[in-house]
C-alpha cells in the first residue's frame, strides 16, 4: 500500500492520490505510517504523499491531516522512533501546519496543552511543533469559536497561552516549554505570563536545571519583561542564599542540608555568567538591572542587595559601559549602610523601631568568600571596588607628618569603616585568588611610592597584612618590591619606616631583595637630603633588629616578635646566624659613619640602638664600644674638673648660624638604657661562664663615667656652664641661641642621670639625695628659661622639649614619690602627662619600649593607679587651701592626666579595658582571680564613676567664688569618657543618667563651658536611653522664661525645670545645644520617613499587598508623629523667645526650615499611601492642626522681630560709626536674614502639599491654616532715592577707592533697605 501511495504521489496531479486515500479506512493510514516509522523506513516520503493527497481546501482532506498530525505526535512522543526519523516527521509537520484552518489549529493546540497539564508527554520532542501552531493561529484573521465565545486568532493565541501558563508543568519540560516561546510572536502581556510561570517553577526544579532555564528566560526577555526576569532571578537566589546560611549556622542536628555549598556557588556563578553575557548582547537589560537596584536603594540600601546581586553587579563591571555606574552604586551603598548603622547606634529611639539587619559590608565580604568557587568573573570587580573605597575614604591631608581629618568627627566614622572594608576586600581576595595577587601588590606599591604627600598609612597596613599572610608567595613578585626600594630616598621618613617594616618578612626569605635594599640604603646614607640619610639609618636599624646573630637571646625576651616566627623558612639556621653576624657587623660599620653627620641623624641612631640590643644581644659589644668612644669625645676625663662635659664641642657654629651638632643628652640616655638592659639580662646569664676581661671592660668604664658625671654635675653650679641668671637667652642673638641649646642639653643630662641613679639606687638614702640635687639643677635652669621666655612675651622656639625619662621610670618614680608633696612630684606628674599626650597624638611614646603596646599598657595602668590614688586621697580644695602655688595644683594635674589616659585607653586599647579597670582596683589584689573575672566592665566602670561623682558634688557644694571651673570641666570630661563604657541597658547606666539629670536640675552655675560640657553629657546619655524630645521641650520653656518674650508686654512665667539654665547660660550656650539636638531628632525622623517611602514604592501595586503592608508601619508612623508633635511645642517656645541676635537666631531659623521640610516629607508620604490605607490617621490631623495654630503664625511674628531688630541696629549705627563698622554690622544682618526667604518657602511648600493631601484624603486640613501674607511688599520710592543719594556721596568721599569695591558694596545696601 505504501508503494502505491508513493507512486501516485509521483504523478503530476493529486486527484488519483486523493481518491485512493478516500477509499482507505480510518485506521489503515495511521497503522501504515506507524509501521513504516517504527521499522525505520522512509516515513518522510510517505507523509509528504499523504499531505499532497489531503489538501486543506476539502473538509475530508483537512480531517485526514488532523488525524495524521495526532498520530505523528503520539509516535514521536512514544520514543520508539530513531532520532533522525522523529526529527524528519516533526520538520514536515511544522512545514504543513500553517495550511490548517483556525478551528483545527485551536484543537491541536488544546491537545498539546492538555498533554502538558496532565503530564502525559513522554520525551517532549513534539513540543517543537507548538510554537508553529500558535504562530499560525495568530495569523488567522477570521473569528474562531473558543469556549463559549468567538475570538480572533490573536486573542485565541492569548487565551491558549494563558491556559498553558496557568496549568501544571512537569519539571522536566519546563526548559523546553520556556525555550518554545522564543519562537512565538508574543505581546508584552503574554511575555509577562510566561516569565511569571517560569520563575514560579524555580523552586520546584533541581539546582542543576536552573541555569539552562535562566538562559532561556534571558533569551525570552529580549521580547520584554526584562525587569521581571531580573527581579525574579535575584529574589530567588537571595532567598536561597539566606536559607543556606541559616542552615549552616543553625543546629548541627540538621543533617539534611538542602544544597551542598559548592554546588550552589557553581550554579550561581554560571547564572551570573549567563546574565552578563545577555547584558553584553542587550544593553537594555543592563540598564534595567542598575535601575532596579538603584530604586531599591532609595528607601533602604539593604532591601535589594544580597551577596548574589552584589556578585552580579561586580561581574557587570567587566562591561565598559556599566563599570563606573555600578562601582559608584556599590560605593554609595557601602557608605549609606555605614551611615545608617551609625545613626542607629547613636539613637535608642531608632533601635526600638528598626529591626537589626545585615549590612552591605558583610555581604561584600561574603561574596569574596564565595568567589573561591571559581568565580573569576567577580575578582576584577572586587579589586576595583576595594581600591575605590580605600582611595575615596582613606585619611585625608597630612600636616607636619600628622594626619589631619578634614571632615568633622561624625562623618569620619562611616568613612573609616568604608576604607577598612576596602582593605579587607583586597586582603581576602589576595588570599583566595592567585592570579590577581601580582596586580594587587603592584597597585598598593604604586600608591605608596607615588602619593608621598597624602597619607598612605592604610595602604601600608594592607601591604603589611599581605606580606604577613604569604611571604613565600610574594617571592615571585619580588621585582615589584625592589622597584619600590629605588624610591626610598625620595619618600618621607615615616613612610620609609613603615614600608620597610611591612616588607621585612620578605627580606628573610629573599637574599637578592635584601642585597638590593642594602645597596639602596648605602647610597641614601650619603645623599644630599637629610631625610634620605635618616631613612638610611632607619632601614639599617630595622635590619639589625631582625637578623639574629648566633647566640643572641631568644625572641621570648623581645617584646615585638616580628621575627622569624612569621616566616618558617629559616632552614639553614646555623649558617644564617653566622652569615648574619658578618652582615650585621658590616651594617654597624656603615652606621658608625653616621656619628659624624647632623644631630638629627645621630639622634635617630641613639633612639634605635636600645631596640637593636634587646633583639640582637650578640651585638652588645659592638654597640656599647661605639657609644663609649662617642661619649669620650665630649667627656672631661680629669676627675676634679667642672663641668664634666664639654658642651662647647656639641655646638656647631657656621658663620652666624648656630646649631646643635651632638645631642649629648640623647647619647647619655641611650647609654644609660643599654647599660641597664645589659646588667639585667646579659650579665646574669654570664655569671657561670668565664668571660674575657676586655669584653667586660666597656661595662665597667661606662659605669665609672656615669658615676663621675653624676658627682661632678651635683657639684657644678650654673655658672660653670655659663648659664646663670645673668646669661642671655634671647632667640635673636647667637649667644642667646647657643645658651638655649646648652640649657636644654644640661636639663636633658640631669634627667638621664636622675633615671640612672634611681635605677641603681636600691632605694638607698644617699642616692635619693643625689637625685634631688640633680633635680634642683634641672629646676633652676627650667625656672630661668621660663622667666626669660615670659619676659620676652614670646613662646620659646622649642617649647618644652620631650622629657628624656622613660615611661617605665616615670611610673616607678610616681609610685615611689607619692608620699610627699613637692616640686619633684609636680615635675614627675608633668612628665607623665607629656607621655600620655604623646601616646594620644602618635600612638606610641618616646624612649625605650615606646613602640611596644604591651609595655606601654602596663606602664599606663601603673601611672593611672597612682594618679587616681593621689587625686582621690588629697582633693584639690585641701591642697590649695594649704598654700597658693603658681600654676596648677598637683591634684589638678593628676586629674588632667586621668582624663587623657581614659581617652587614650579607649582609643588604643579598647579590647583591654576589662584588664585596665581591674588594674585600677587596688582593693581586689587579695581577691581570687576567679571571682575577679565575673565582675563586668560596667560594674567596674560604675565603681570608678562614683569616685569622680563624689568629687564633682564636693566642688558644686562650694561657694560660687571658690568654684574651680577647670577642675569641674575635667571631671565632666572624665565622666563622659567613662560613661561610654557603661552598657546602656544596665541599671548603672540609668543611675548615671538620673544622677546627671539631677545635677543639671539642682545646680546653677554661670560658667558657660561647664554648663556646655554637662549638658552634652546629659544629652549623650539620654539618646542612648530614649528620645530626648521631652527634655528639649522642658529646656526650651526654661530658656523662654529666662530670656523673656519677643513681645515685651507679655510676662512669661518661669518654669525652672533645670537650674543649670540661667540668664547667663540660656543663650547662646544652652540654646545652641538644644537646637543641635533638635536637628539630630529631625534627621532621625527624616531618615525614618525616607525608609517608609522606600518601602511603599517597592510594594506591588496590587491592593491586597499594600493594605497588608501599611499595618507593620503603624508603630513607626505613630512614633514619627509623636516626635514631630513634641518638637513642634519645643519650637513653639523658642520662636516666642527674645533671643539675642547672632548664632542663636541664625540656627533657629535654619532648624525651623528643617522642621517644615520634614513635615512636608511626612505629608508627601501620606499622599503616597492615603488611597490604599483609607485616609490619614487622626493623630496626623492633630499634628497639622498644631502646626497651623502653634507654629506658623509665630514663625511670621518671629521673622518680623528679627527684621525689626536688624533695622533698628542699622539706623542707630549708620550715621555715627565709621564705614568699616557699618559694613560689618550690615554683613551680620545679611547673614542673619538670609535664612528667612528659605523658611518662608519651606512653609509655603508645606501648605501646598497640605492642599493636595486635603483633596486626596477628603479631609479639610487647611481649616487650621491661616494663609500667609508675608510675601506682600512694595518698593518705597522716597527711601530708595535717599539710599542711592547716600551711596553717591559715599563714593565721592572715598575718591580713590577702586570702582570694583564700590560695585560690591552697593547691592548689599539696597538689599537691606528694600
Amino acid at each position: 500500500m505504501d508503494q502505491k501511495i508513493l507512486s501516485l504521489a509521483a504523478e503530476k496531479t493529486a486527484d488519483k492520490l486523493q481518491e485512493f486515500l478516500q477509499t482507505l479506512r480510518e485506521g489503515d493510514l495511521t497503522n501504515l505510517l506507524q509501521n513504516q516509522a517504527v521499522k525505520g523506513k522512509v516515513a518522510g516520503a510517505l507523509l509528504r504523499a499523504i499531505f499532497k493527497g489531503s489538501p486543506c481546501s476539502e473538509e475530508a482532506g483537512t480531517l485526514r491531516r488532523r488525524k495524521i498530525y495526532t498520530c505523528c505526535i503520539q509516535l514521536v512522543e512514544s520514543g520508539d522512533l530513531q532520532k533522525e526519523i522523529a526529527s524528519e516527521i516533526i520538520g514536515l509537520l511544522m512545514l504543513e501546519a500553517h495550511h490548517f484552518p483556525g478551528p483545527l489549529l485551536v484543537e491541536l493546540a488544546n491537545e498539546f496543552i492538555s498533554a502538558v497539564r496532565e503530564g502525559s508527554l513522554v520525551n517532549g520532542k513534539s513540543l517543537e511543533l507548538l510554537p508553529i501552531i500558535l504562530t499560525a493561529l495568530a495569523t488567522k484573521k477570521e473569528n474562531l469559536a473558543y469556549g463559549k465565545g468567538v475570538l480572533s486568532g490573536e486573542e485565541c493565541k492569548k487565551q491558549l497561552i494563558n491556559t498553558l501558563c496557568s496549568g501544571r508543568w512537569d519539571q522536566q519540560y519546563v526548559i523546553q516549554l520556556t525555550s518554545m516561546f522564543k519562537d512565538v510572536p508574543l505581546t508584552a502581556e503574554e511575555v509577562e505570563f510566561v516569565v511569571e510561570k517560569a520563575l514560579s517553577m524555580f523552586s520546584k526544579m533541581n539546582l542543576q536545571e536552573i541555569p539552562p532555564l535562566v538562559y532561556q528566560l534571558l533569551v525570552l526577555s529580549s521580547k520584554g519583561s526584562r525587569k521581571s526576569v531580573l527581579e525574579g532571578i535575584i529574589a530567588f537566589f537571595s532567598a536561597l542564599d539566606k536559607q543556606h546560611n541559616e542552615e549552616q549556622s543553625g543546629d548541627e542536628l540538621l543533617d539534611v542540608v538542602t544544597v551542598p555549598s559548592g554546588e550552589l556557588r557553581h550554579v550561581e556563578g554560571t547564572i551570573i555568567l549567563h546574565i552578563v553575557f545577555a547584558i553584553k548582547l542587550d544593553y537594555e537589560l543592563g540598564r534595567e538591572l542598575v535601575k532596579h537596584l538603584k530604586v531599591g536603594q532609595q528607601g533602604d540600601s539593604n532591601n535589594n542587595l544580597s551577596p548574589f546581586s552584589i556578585a552580579l553587579l561586580l561581574s557587570v563591571t567587566r562591561i565598559q559601559r556599566f563599570q563606573d555606574q555600578v562601582l559608584d552604586l556599590l560605593k554609595t551603598s557601602v557608605v549609606k549602610s555605614f551611615k545608617d548603622l551609625q545613626l542607629l547606634q547613636g539613637s535608642k529611639f531608632l533601635q526600638n523601631l528598626v529591626p537589626h539587619r545585615s549590612y552591605v559590608s558583610t555581604m561584600i565580604l561574603e561574596v569574596v568568600k564565595n568567589s573561591v568557587h571559581s568565580w573569576d568573573h567577580v575578582t576584577q570587580g572586587l579589586v576595583e571596588l576595594g581600591f575605590i573605597l580605600m582611595d575615596s575614604y582613606g585619611p585625608k591631608k597630612v600636616l607636619d607628618g600628622k594626619t589631619i581629618e578634614t571632615s568633622p568627627s561624625l562623618s569620619r566614622m562611616p568613612n573609616q569603616h568604608a576604607c577598612k572594608l576596602g582593605a579587607n576586600i583586597l586582603l581576602e581576595t589576595f588570599k583566595i585568588h592567585e592570579m590577581i595577587r601580582q596586580e594587587i601588590l603592584e597597585q598598593v606599591l604604586n600608591r605608596v611610592v607615588t602619593r608621598a604627600s597624602s597619607p598612605i598609612s592604610h595602604f601600608l597596613d594592607l601591604l603589611s597584612n599581605i606580606v604577613m599572610y604569604a611571604p613565600l608567595v610574594l617571592q615571585s613578585c619580588s621585582s615589584k618590591v625592589t622597584e619600590a626600594f629605588d624610591y626610598l630616598s625620595f619618600l618621607p621618613l615615616q613612610t620609609v619606616q613603615r614600608l620597610l617594616k611591612a616588607v621585612q618578612p620578605l627580606l628573610k626569605v629573599s637574599m637578592s631583595m635584601r642585597d638590593c635594599l642594602i645597596l639602596v640604603l648605602r647610597k641614601a646614607m650619603f645623599a644630599n637630603q637629610l631625610d634620605a640619610r635618616k631613612s638610611a639609618v632607619a632601614g639599617f636599624l630595622l635590619l639589625l633588629k631582625n637578623f639574629k646573630v648566633l647566640g643572641s637571646l631568644s625572641s621570648s625576651q623581645c617584646s615585638q616578635s616580628l621575627s622569624v616566627s612569621q616566616v618558617h623558612v629559616d632552614v639553614h639556621s646555623h649558617y644564617n646566624s653566622v652569615a648574619n653576624e658578618t652582615f650585621c657587623l658590616e651594617i654597624m660599620d656603615s652606621l658608625r659613619r653616621c656619628l659624624s653627620q647632623q644631630a638629627d641623624v645621630r639622634l635617630m641612631l641613639y633612639e634605635g640602638f636600645y631596640d637593636v640590643l634587646r633583639r640582637n644581644s650578640q651585638l652588645a659589644n659592638s654597640v656599647m664600644q661605639t657609644l663609649l668612644s662617642q661619649l669620650k669625645q665630649f667627656y672631661e676625663p680629669k676627675p676634679d674638673l667642672l663641668p664634666p662635659l664639654k658642651l662647647e664641642a656639641c655646638i656647631l657654629t657656621q658663620g652666624d648660624k648656630i646649631s646643635l651638632q651632638e645631642p649629648l643628652d640623647y647619647l647619655l640616655c641611650c647609654i644609660q638604657h643599654c647599660l641597664a638592659w645589659y646588667k639585667n639580662t646579659v650579665i646574669p646569664l654570664q655569671q657561670g661562664e668565664e668571660e674575657e676581661e676586655e669584653e667586660e671592660a666597656f661595662y665597667e668604664d661606662l659605669d665609672d663615667i656615669l658615676e663621675s658625671i653624676t658627682n661632678r654635675m651635683i657639684k657644678s653650679e650654673l655658672e660653670d656652664f655659663e648659664l646663670d641668671k645673668s646669661a642671655d637667652f634671647s632667640q635673636s642673638t647667637s649667644i642667646g641661641i647657643k645658651n638655649n641649646i646648652c640649657a636644654f642639653l644640661v636639663m636633658g643630662v640631669c634627667e638621664v642621670l636622675i633615671e640612672y641613679n634611681f635605677s641603681i639606687s636600691s632605694f638607698s638614702k644617699n642616692r635619693f639625695e643625689d637625685i634631688l640635687s640633680l633635680f634642683m639643677c634641672y629646676k633652676k635652669l627650667s625656672d630661668i628659661l621660663n622667666e626669660k621666655a615670659g619676659k620676652a612675651k614670646t613662646k620659646m622656639a622649642n617649647k618644652t622639649s620631650d622629657s628624656l625619662l622613660s615611661m617605665k621610670f616615670v611610673s616607678s618614680l610616681l609610685t615611689a614619690l607619692f608620699r610627699s608633696s613637692n616640686e619633684f612630684m609636680r615635675y614627675a606628674v608633668n612628665v607623665a602627662l607629656q607621655k600620655v599626650q604623646q601616646l594620644k597624638e602618635t600612638g606610641h611614646v618616646s624612649g625605650p619600649d615606646g613602640q611596644n603596646p604591651e609595655k606601654i599598657f602596663q606602664n599606663l595602668c601603673d601611672i593611672t593607679r597612682v594618679l587616681l590614688w593621689r587625686y582621690t586621697s588629697i582633693p584639690t580644695s585641701v591642697e590649695e587651701s594649704g598654700k597658693k602655688e603658681k600654676g596648677k595644683s598637683i591634684s589638678l594635674l593628676c586629674l588632667e592626666g586621668l582624663q587623657k589616659i581614659f581617652s587614650a585607653v579607649q582609643q588604643f586599647y579598647q579590647p583591654k579595658i576589662q584588664q585596665f579597670l581591674r588594674a585600677l582596683d587596688v582593693t581586689d589584689k587579695e581577691g581570687e582571680e576567679r571571682e575577679d573575672a565575673d565582675v563586668s566592665v560596667t560594674q567596674r566602670t560604675a565603681f570608678q564613676i562614683r569616685q569622680f561623682q563624689r568629687s564633682l558634688l564636693n566642688l558644686l557644694s562650694s561657694q560660687e567664688e571658690d568654684f574651680n571651673s577647670k577642675e569641674a570641666l575635667l571631671l565632666v570630661t572624665v565622666l563622659t569618657s567613662l560613661s561610654k563604657l557603661l552598657e546602656p541597658s544596665s541599671p548603672q547606666f540609668v543611675q548615671m543618667l538620673s544622677w546627671t539629670s539631677k545635677i543639671c536640675k539642682e545646680n546653677s552655675r554661670e560658667d558657660a563651658l561647664f554648663c556646655k560640657s554637662l549638658m552634652n553629657l546629659l544629652f549623650s546619655l539620654h539618646v542612648s536611653y530614649k528620645s530626648p524630645v521631652i527634655l528639649l521641650r522642658d529646656l526650651s520653656q526654661d530658656i523662654h522664661g529666662h530670656l523673656g518674650d519677643i513681645d515685651q508686654d507679655v510676662e512669661v512665667e518661669k518654669t525652672n525645670h533645670f537650674a543649670i539654665v540661667n540668664l547667663r547660660t540660656a543663650a547662646p550656650t544652652v540654646c545652641l545645644l538644644v537646637l543641635s539636638q533638635a536637628e539630630k531628632v529631625l534627621e532621625e525622623v527624616d531618615w525614618l520617613i525616607t525608609k517608609l517611602k522606600g518601602q511603599v514604592s517597592q510594594e506591588t501595586l496590587s491592593e491586597e499587598a499594600s493594605s497588608q503592608a501599611t499595618l507593620p508601619n503603624q508603630p513607626v508612623e505613630k512614633a514619627i508623629i509623636m516626635q514631630l508633635g513634641t518638637l513642634l511645642t519645643f519650637f513653639h517656645e523658642l520662636v516666642q523667645t527674645a533671643l539675642p541676635s547672632g548664632s542663636c537666631v541664625d540656627t533657629l531659623l535654619k532648624d525651623l526650615c528643617k522642621m517644615y521640610t520634614t513635615l512636608t516629607a511626612l505629608v508627601r508620604y501620606y499622599l503616597q499611601v492615603c488611597q490604599s490605607s483609607g485616609g490619614i490617621p487622626k493623630n496626623m490631623e492633630k499634628l497639622v492642626k498644631l502646626s497651623g495654630s502653634h507654629l506658623t503664625p509665630l514663625c511670621y511674628s518671629f521673622i518680623s522681630y528679627v527684621q525689626n531688630k536688624s533695622k533698628s541696629l542699622n539706623y542707630t549705627g549708620e550715621k555715627k560709626e565709621k564705614p568699616a563698622a557699618v559694613a560689618t554690622a550690615m554683613a551680620r544682618v545679611l547673614r542673619e536674614t538670609k535664612p528667612i526667604p528659605n523658611l518662608i518657602f519651606a512653609i509655603e511648600q508645606y501648605e501646598k502639599f497640605l492642599i493636595h493631601l486635603s483633596k486626596k484624603s477628603k479631609v479639610n486640613l487647611m481649616q487650621h491654616m491661616k494663609l500667609s501674607t508675608s510675601r506682600d511688599f512694595k518698593i518705597k520710592g522716597n527711601i530708595l532715592d535717599m539710599v542711592l543719594r547716600e551711596d553717591g556721596e559715599d563714593e565721592n568721599e572715598e575718591g580713590t577707592a577702586s570702582e570694583h569695591g564700590g560695585q560690591n558694596k552697593e547691592p548689599a545696601k539696597k538689599k537691606r533697605k528694600k
